[in-house]
């Protein structure tokens, strides 16, 4: 048997790639570390503050109340658009020409930029001259999201829902058009209902993607900012004010550098451990069957 040597030779190729990334994320990641050590008085002079704002993030009431805000809303994302996706997926056509209108009809949302997304949806679900607003008050539902803390709650989730429910979609589909012919196939000749065609051959096919999926829409709906910040301002009161929102408002509206990098790296650790959670316990799950 002939023994390989392994050729280290292509790291070089890799090592640009390594250098970009230290450039634009480990380089910047220090100088927030830097400035949450930090405090300021003005005239560029900083003293050294150990892991005060850290304690203050950490203790603070208005951190806690945007954490469970930020939980509640990821939560009720994924428990509506990876369902919902499935669904969608199931439903699409596996042959002929309505395949591509179908993926193209998906992939529209996805290719609008975000702040577009706040924008087109703010003046939809105006009450007064919004086309969703006035018609849900001409059902007799008093809607408001501008005033309405509801209402504001509702419109988010249902914008997130239309935006990113289409990746759940599209990562569902190509799972399904995995499978090959023969086991449906051999379903029918079994006598296998839909659902136990769905239960035993085209969920177990679809548990990677379906994975990736829930773990990129954690992260982007933890991470939001963009179209909540221009739909509802973080408002009405703080209803919609999620750590992205408050972040940014600690960090320009009130220039409090120290505090808004203690929090800004306290809601990275959040985001990478839930991550490692979830990834866990899917990948757990999928080693014990």
């Amino acid at each position: 048997m002939i023994e390989r040597t392994p050729n280290q030779k292509a790291w070089w190729l890799v090592l640009p790639v390594i250098v970009l990334v230290a450039f634009n994320a480990i380089i910047p990641l220090m100088t927030v570390v830097n400035y949450s050590v930090q405090e300021t008085f003005g005239n560029n002079q900083f003293f050294w503050s150990g892991v005060m704002w850290y304690e203050d993030v950490l203790g603070s009431p208005r951190f806690h109340e945007a954490l469970l805000r930020q939980l509640m809303f990821t939560g009720q994302i994924l428990l509506i658009e990876i369902p919902l996706g499935v669904i969608v997926a199931l439903a699409m056509p596996r042959r002929g020409v309505w395949v591509s209108v179908c993926l193209v009809l998906m992939a529209l949302p996805l290719l609008i930029p975000w702040n577009v997304v706040g924008a087109m949806w703010n003046i939809f679900a105006l009450p007064d001259i919004g086309l969703l607003g006035r018609a849900v008050n001409a059902l007799g539902v008093d809607y408001n999201f501008t005033q309405q803390p509801g209402s504001a709650w509702v419109t988010v989730v249902v914008m997130d829902v239309w935006h990113w429910t289409s990746l759940v979609v599209l990562l569902a589909y190509a799972g399904l058009r995995s499978i090959p012919d023969a086991f449906y196939q051999a379903a029918r000749i079994d006598g296998a209902s839909g659902w136990q065609i769905f239960r035993y051959i085209q969920l177990p096919k679809m548990k990677r993607v379906l994975t990736i999926a829930v773990l990129l829409r954690f992260m982007d709906s933890f991470m939001i900012y963009t179209e909540p910040f221009v739909l509802t301002g973080g408002g009405p009161g703080n209803t919609t004010t999620f750590l992205s929102i408050d972040l940014v408002k600690i960090a320009l509206g009130q220039f409090d550098l120290g505090r808004a990098a203690a929090m800004s790296l306290i809601y990275f650790l959040i985001i990478l451990l839930l991550s490692w959670i979830f990834y866990t316990l899917m990948m757990r799950s999928e080693g014990q069957k």
